[in-house]
């Protein structure tokens, strides 16, 4: 193999089933795109938007937000019971993404603060990002928290 080649890897264990059914995903007209949207039972609108980083077309930042009226802004904390099933949806986004983006190398996401822990060097949603990348990771790639943000990043060789 070149050197600067990349070795198609799966993201996820093949072993990882979710026992929380996601929410319906609405994928975007082109197969390789990178906007995605879903709706809760409560009626919650929320996208997930892929970004490619500056540096590298095969790294990507993962922007998950609400898109509602109701709140004062698109990272704003809804508390409607419903974190678990959004996670198992966002978790299903990233690997339909993945499945059209497999020679991706990273991924990297954060969770906005609460209010009150905003002094806190790690969010707890970015920890509880964090718990669920390294339960449901491939061995080949591996997960850190760098600051408030969780980076996820193929091993090279694995």
């Amino acid at each position: 193999m070149e050197p600067f080649q990349q070795m198609e890897l799966p993201l996820f264990r093949d072993d990882v089933k979710s026992t929380i059914p996601p929410y319906s995903i609405q994928c975007p007209a082109i197969k390789s795109g990178a906007e995605y949207y879903f709706e809760t039972e409560s009626g919650l609108h929320y996208q997930v938007l892929f970004a490619k980083k500056k540096n590298s077309y095969l790294e990507n930042i993962v922007n998950f937000s609400v898109l509602s009226d109701e709140f004062e802004d698109e990272y704003s904390e809804t508390n409607r019971g419903e974190i678990y099933r959004i996670i198992a949806t966002v978790v299903e986004i990233i690997r339909i993404y993945h499945s059209k983006h497999t020679y991706s190398t990273s991924y990297e996401f954060s969770g906005e603060f609460k209010k009150g822990n905003e002094n806190r060097e790690t969010s707890i949603r970015t920890l509880l990002y964090y718990r669920k990348a390294r339960e449901i990771l491939h061995p080949g790639w591996k997960v850190r928290v760098c600051e408030n943000r969780v980076v996820v990043r193929h091993q090279k060789g694995k």
